[in-house]
């Protein structure tokens, strides 16, 4: 995975920040037949989102791979009220977008007649796109640890 495929944005990172996320399910699709960089145009607009406003998002988008994605996102809810032991009894409105991750598939390689006898290569690429769906509950932030190690570097007792 490259840095290109980024799972924190601004506002995941925020809502993370002294955030416990729990992931309560997971769908894949696999193989969608659009290229990884136009999906992830609409991608990256629900990551880190609430369940309805993500559904929102990409019902009004003018994306042709929104449809995919918001039967994508209606497979990982169901997944969620379905699951087993404890995650079905989450609400579909406590959930966010806690994951989307979109990779590359294989392309699909065609040739298209050229002039002269030439052939023009075709790559018809697909991609595989992940939802995870969490809860964030809300927990004591961390200490802040760097600033204890250079008060103990510089031989200055940390503050409690």
């Amino acid at each position: 995975m490259s840095a290109r495929f980024g799972q924190n944005p601004d506002r995941v990172a925020k809502a993370r920040k002294g955030a416990k996320v729990s992931v309560a399910s997971s769908a894949t699709l696999r193989y969608l037949r659009s290229s990884a960089q136009k999906t992830r145009l609409v991608v990256d607009q629900i990551r880190g989102r609430r369940v309805d406003e993500a559904r929102a998002l990409l019902r009004a988008s003018k994306k042709a791979v929104a449809r995919d994605l918001l039967k994508l996102l209606t497979s990982a809810v169901a997944n969620t009220e379905n699951a087993p032991g404890g995650a079905g009894m989450l609400d579909a409105e406590e959930l966010y977008v806690t994951r989307a991750e979109v990779g590359e598939g294989p392309a699909l390689k065609r040739i298209q007649p050229a002039p002269m006898g030439r052939a023009f290569p075709i790559q018809k690429r697909t991609c595989h796109v992940t939802f995870e769906l969490g809860t964030l509950g809300t927990t004591q932030p961390a200490p802040k640890r760097r600033a204890n190690r250079r008060a103990q570097a510089a031989g200055v007792p940390a503050a409690t």
